[in-house]
C-alpha cells in the first residue's frame, strides 16, 4: 500500500471506548489548512463506519491516516489503517519492536518460576526481548553478579537498574554514577569498572564487569518498546524516570500478599524525551501461556542453542522420554519446562473437547502460581434457573389452568 505525502498520517498512542488518541507525524502535509496546527500534535479522532462494517479494529500503534481534521476542537477521523509489521494481543499493541520485561532483584523478591513464565510469554510474541531487573541498589554486590551468572546460563544479558537512585537509566559520566552508587549501596563500588566508553559531547557512559552498559534510556531509542512485568516491580515509577511530566500513579508493594497493586488500567504510548515510544501495559502476577506443546521449546534459548547443535531423533519429540534427545539433560529450567509442557497439553486437550459440550477440566490457580486442572460438575445440574425462566414458567402454568 503506497502512502500518498498529501495524507495527514500518525500514530494510535491511545484506546478509550470508541475514541483514539493519534500522535500526527511531524512531517505530514497540511497544505490549505490553520498554519497553528503544528502546535496541536495529538488529536482525538474516532473511525470510518466502513473501517467498523469491515471488521477493521484500530490498536494502540496503528499507523493511520486522518480525516476532516478539525484543529479548533482537535478532533478528527481515521479513514485508513496501515498494514501492521507486528500484532500483539495481549496486551493489544500493533508495531511494536521489543518487549522490556521488567522485574525486581527484590521487595517483591525475583521468582525463578514466575520470571520464566514471563519470559516463555515474552519470547512466543516473536519480539526482540530485554530483561530488565529494578532495585539493584538493595541487594549486596554477590547477589548481582550471581544473577548475572545465572541469567547468562538461561541466555540472556540482563541490564541492572534503580529506580530511586537513576542508577543505570540515563547516559551519566563516572564520577555522577559512582557518587550514586555510592549513596545507595557502598558495596556495589567494587563492582564498577572506571573504564568509560566515549560519547558524543565528550560524555562517558560507565561500563560493568556485570555485562551491560549502564543506560537503559539508549537502550530504548528510536523504537516501539512495550514494557511489561507484574505488578509492584516498578514500571509505572520506571516510566515517571524515564518521562518525569507523565507523573503516573503509582502503588507501594502490599506487605501483606508480598506483591505489588494494579495501577495501570490500560495500554498508552509514550514518547521519550530522546525518540521512540513506550508503551505502557496493566501488570499482573502471572501471564497465560497459550502456545502449542511443539513449540514451547523455541521459547527456551537453552533448549533453542541444544536444537542448532543437533536434533532429536523423532522429528514430534516432546524432549520428555523420547530416546536420542538432545534437549533433555540437567539444565536448570528443564523442569519448569516440563510443567509448563503439561499445562499446554492439557489446555490443547480442552481445546479439542470444547466442541462436544464443555470440557470436563477447569483450571484453578493457586496462591503461588502454578495451574492445576480439577474435574468440573455435571453441565447444568446444580445451576440454579434464572427469574426470568421461573416467571415464564409460572406464566405457562398459569395460561394451562385458564384452559
Amino acid at each position: 500500500m503506497s502512502r500518498d505525502s498529501s495524507l495527514i498520517t500518525g500514530t494510535v498512542v491511545a484506546v478509550q471506548a470508541n475514541f483514539y488518541q493519534v500522535r500526527l507525524d511531524p512531517d505530514a502535509s497540511t497544505e490549505g489548512e490553520n498554519p497553528l496546527w503544528a502546535d496541536l500534535r495529538v488529536l482525538l479522532c474516532t473511525r470510518r463506519t466502513r473501517l467498523k462494517k469491515i471488521g477493521q479494529q484500530v490498536m494502540v500503534g496503528d499507523r493511520v491516516v486522518v480525516e476532516e481534521p478539525d484543529w479548533n476542537d482537535r478532533r478528527g477521523v481515521i479513514s485508513q489503517v496501515f498494514p501492521r509489521q507486528t500484532e500483539l494481543n495481549r496486551p493489544p499493541v500493533a508495531n511494536a519492536d521489543r518487549i522490556l520485561l521488567v522485574f525486581a532483584l527484590t521487595e517483591p523478591d525475583l521468582d525463578p518460576a514466575s520470571l520464566s513464565r514471563f519470559l516463555v510469554k515474552a519470547e512466543s510474541t516473536g519480539l526482540e526481548v530485554s530483561l530488565c531487573l529494578n532495585k539493584c541498589d538493595l541487594v549486596t554486590a554477590e547477589d548481582l553478579a550471581q544473577w548475572r551468572d545465572r541469567l547468562k546460563g538461561w541466555g540472556y544479558e540482563p541490564m541492572f537498574i534503580s529506580v530511586r537512585s537513576g542508577l543505570g537509566i540515563y547516559k551519566q559520566t563516572a564520577n555522577d554514577s559512582q557518587n550514586q552508587v555510592s549513596a545507595t549501596n557502598p558495596n556495589l563500588l567494587d563492582k564498577i569498572d572506571t573504564s568509560c566508553l566515549p560519547l558524543e559531547g565528550g560524555e562517558v557512559l560507565l561500563t560493568s564487569p556485570l555485562g551491560e552498559a549502564l543506560s537503559l534510556q539508549s537502550h530504548l531509542q528510536g523504537k516501539i518498546t512495550v514494557i511489561c512485568g507484574p505488578s509492584g516491580v516498578g514500571k509505572s515509577s520506571l516510566i515517571n524516570q524515564l518521562i518525569p511530566a507523565l507523573n503516573l500513579r503509582v502503588s507501594a508493594v502490599s506487605g501483606k500478599l508480598g506483591r505489588g497493586r494494579h495501577t495501570t488500567r490500560h495500554v498508552e504510548l509514550f514518547e521519550l524525551p530522546g525518540g521512540g515510544l513506550l508503551a505502557d501495559t496493566p501488570g499482573f502476577n502471572q501471564p497465560t501461556l497459550e502456545c502449542e506443546p511443539s513449540e514451547l521449546a523455541q521459547y527456551f534459548p537453552e533448549a533453542r542453542q541444544r536444537l542448532a547443535l543437533g536434533s532429536c531423533q523423532f522429528s514430534d519429540c516432546s524432549h520428555r522420554h523420547e530416546p536420542n534427545c538432545v534437549v533433555r539433560g540437567d539444565w536448570e529450567r528443564y523442569e519448569y519446562y516440563l510443567q509448563f509442557l503439561s499445562e499446554a497439553i492439557v489446555r490443547q486437550q480442552q481445546e479439542l473437547n470444547s466442541s462436544s459440550a464443555e470440557a470436563s477440566l477447569k483450571q484453578q490457580t493457586k496462591s503461588d502460581g502454578t495451574q492445576q486442572y480439577e474435574p468440573k460438575l455435571q453441565t447444568k445440574k446444580y445451576r440454579r434457573s434464572s427469574r426470568r425462566l421461573q416467571h415464564q414458567s409460572l406464566q405457562d402454568m398459569c395460561q394451562d389452568d385458564l384452559f
